[in-house]
């Protein structure tokens, strides 16, 4: 039963209840042994800020006279060590010499820490990322409680660790190691960080007094760096090393748009083996990255995502899901909801797409479960349903039946007697307006959409769709819901293609149309990559599927007319052909285990061109912006976050709406309606511009 109960922290003696410190607890053991706790006033999780680090300094300065047996860092917070810096603290800089000068300060507590002439041990639960690995990092011993995780996730956010961490984890652990954690972002459990020599114990809450025992007093084990890692360290090796990770690098993020990787590559490749060279050129290196465009956007980024997250709110009531279709959304759909801990019935048809459903479920729960037990747990929670009998009890009933009015309305017209008084339907269309599927339904209040995107596992906005008679209280069941499945939900009103897929409906159209002019289509694809896209619009058009392009399109092209490229007749032969892309083996380009086999362009043949991208990237912000203007979306930043989150849209770059404000709303204009003047009206600049921000 202990799993179950609510974490008790090991936290030492008992603090009194006034103490000199308002983010500190500093107390002593029995034992002589100093207790500090990490305990940030009026927040969730520990974050690093410059009044926090000035409080640190005084307790190092204090710990300095009064020369405890040994010291403790611990957190106090439930929720895990230290969550990283305070990224407040990084919004708007734009001054390299301020930046440098307040790492200085930074360095300078964190250097004193580490020089304590006592034994000192970062006792480590929940996360521990970023600056608060470098805090630990500065410690000389780590125990980790077996929950904990680990990583450097900066390079998420422009930047490379700034507090001492390029030096301390280098030199700690396999250099190789260490640069790909820090190069990748990624996360490691407290096993792995054992394995690498990154903590020297892991224990659970119950043994951390005998821990810090065995520790203070040398009794513990400890991780020593072996001869390899001052080998890998060496000047001669460090240089193929290093040109070997940037060509990794470069495959992931390309130099010119994602800075911060080759920064740090560098910092390691011309300082490692010299302390203090290292850690001044680190400083000098942070502050630069720091006022650069790209750290700028995706810090936006990060903070785009938290204003989602908080759209969501709390209270979520769903505990039983209910899917109806088991095809490739609807049973993702199903299987990420079993994978967040909700009890999940499936229904179809048919026993086959049910079937598929489950062993897709099966492989995604191998890929981002470690543990068989919790693979298995997952697997219990999702349940195949032939009668669709969950109907009756579920909280809420997602339909992902194909794109056609009558069938949806037929599976609501059977559905809806038998669903439960405060059930919630919603659907999973991507361009049916809810206007038209509620005509029904006997209480159309309690019909909304919820849009996922694929793959569902991996993109992480849910469009929360509401018509003019949605129940308002269901609605915010609805977004609590999406928040509970660790998804973000953009509240969006009915309206075709509703925001995303109205926006990259141009985007991939306009691809067509270069087609037509006998573009290359990997050419057409390089310069959205050019731009910053995860892919080009050609590839993606083959991973959405051809016949969910040409449905979408042709919809939007009813509603919209003029303003959206038509779709060429042979994109409509492909569909009957059968060739839709990557699920069937063959669309644009030919696909064999999941991926797209292209040849690489020749190096005589036609450039990239600006054209080419405006052309491309372009309407996306002009669709933005209208949308903005007739109401669907009701605030920019959600605008950009949802193109971020949902079309993996360049992150460095802010979103459209931000790129647009960046490059100038006079530039995107007068760009626009040169374009109109070569290629037709779809380039006509949306009216919302007069009034954009």
């Amino acid at each position: 039963m202990d799993l179950l109960a609510d974490r008790v922290l090991e936290l030492g003696p008992k603090p009194a209840t006034e103490s000199p410190y308002r983010n500190f607890k500093l107390t002593r053991d029995e034992d002589g042994i100093a207790w500090l706790l990490f305990d940030r006033a009026g927040a969730s999780a520990n974050t690093l800020s410059a009044d926090l680090l000035e409080e640190l300094d005084a307790i190092v300065t204090a710990l300095e006279n009064q020369r405890p047996t040994g010291l403790v860092v611990r957190s106090a917070k439930k929720s895990g060590f230290i969550a990283g810096a305070d990224v407040n603290e990084f919004r708007g800089v734009t001054d390299p010499g301020a930046v440098e000068t307040q790492i200085g300060r930074a360095h300078a507590v964190i250097d004193r820490l580490e020089a304590l002439r006592v034994p000192s041990v970062a006792v480590i639960h929940g996360f521990c990322l970023g600056g608060g690995l470098e805090v630990a990092l500065a410690c000389q011993m780590r125990i980790a409680i077996d929950d904990a995780r680990f990583g450097f996730p900066e390079v998420m956010l422009g930047l490379h660790p700034g507090l001492g961490g390029t030096v301390r984890f280098t030199e700690l652990v396999n250099p190789m190691q260490a640069m790909t954690l820090m190069l990748t972002g990624k996360t490691i459990d407290a096993r792995r960080a054992k394995s690498l020599g990154l903590v020297d114990a892991v224990t659970q809450e119950r043994h951390v007094r005998n821990a810090v025992k065995d520790a203070v007093f040398g009794r513990l084990k400890r991780a020593r760096p072996g001869a390899l890692n001052s080998l890998l360290n060496s000047g001669p090796v460090r240089g193929f090393l290093a040109s070997r990770m940037r060509s990794e690098a470069e495959k992931a993020a390309p130099r010119k748009h994602y800075p911060a990787p080759y920064a740090l590559i560098e910092l390691w490749e011309k300082h490692a083996g010299n302390r203090a060279a290292m850690l001044n050129a680190e400083k000098a290196s942070f502050a630069n990255l720091m006022v650069t465009p790209t750290a700028q956007n995706l810090i936006r980024v990060f903070f785009l995502r938290e204003q989602m997250k908080k759209v969501a709110g709390t209270g979520n009531k769903v505990q039983h899901v209910h899917v109806i279709g088991a095809g490739a959304m609807g049973g993702d759909i199903a299987a990420w909801c079993a994978n967040q801990d909700m009890r999940v019935t499936l229904a179809d048809m048919k026993a086959e797409p049910i079937a598929g459903a489950m062993k897709r479920a099966s492989e995604l729960f191998g890929k981002i479960m470690r543990r068989k037990i919790d693979q298995r747990d997952a697997l219990d929670r999702l349940i195949p349903d032939m009668d669709g009998e969950g109907v009756r009890n579920a909280d809420l009933i997602i339909e992902a039946v194909p794109e056609k009015l009558e069938l949806k309305q037929k599976v609501y017209a059977s559905l809806e007697p038998r669903m439960k008084p405060g059930a919630i339907l919603a659907t999973n269309t991507s361009s049916i307006p809810l206007q038209d599927l509620r005509t029904t339904l006997a209480r159309p209040e309690r019909l909304l959409g919820l849009h996922f995107f694929n793959p569902v596992s991996r993109l992480q906005l849910v469009e929360v769709v509401s018509h003019d008679g949605t129940d308002a209280a269901m609605l915010q069941e609805a977004r609590a819901f999406v928040g509970a499945i660790d998804r973000l939900p953009l509240p969006v009103k009915s309206s075709p293609g509703f925001l995303v897929n109205r926006a990259l409906t141009p985007y991939m159209l306009e691809a067509m149309m270069m087609l037509d002019e006998k573009t290359d289509q990997r050419l057409i694809d390089a310069a959205a990559i050019e731009f910053g896209m995860p892919m080009g619009p050609i590839e993606l058009a083959d991973q959405v599927g051809l016949d969910i392009c040409l449905d979408v399109g042709d919809m939007l092209r009813s509603k919209f007319g003029d303003t959206l490229p038509p779709t060429p007749a042979w994109l409509r032969e492909k569909v009957a052909k059968g060739e839709l892309g990557r699920k069937t083996g063959k669309g644009f380009y030919t696909w064999k285990d999941g991926k797209a086999e292209k040849s690489p362009l020749p190096e005589t043949g036609p450039k990239v061109s600006d054209e080419m991208i405006d052309r491309l990237v372009l309407p996306i912000s002009n669709v933005c912006v209208a949308a903005l203007r007739e109401g669907i979306v009701d605030d920019p930043d959600m605008v950009d976050g949802a193109m971020i989150f949902g079309t993996g849209y360049a992150p460095f770059r802010g979103g459209p709406l931000n790129y647009a404000r960046s490059r100038g709303v006079d530039n995107i204009v007068s760009t626009m309606q040169s374009l109109m003047r070569k290629f037709g009206g779809r380039f006509a600049p949306d009216t919302g511009w007069e009034g954009f921000k």
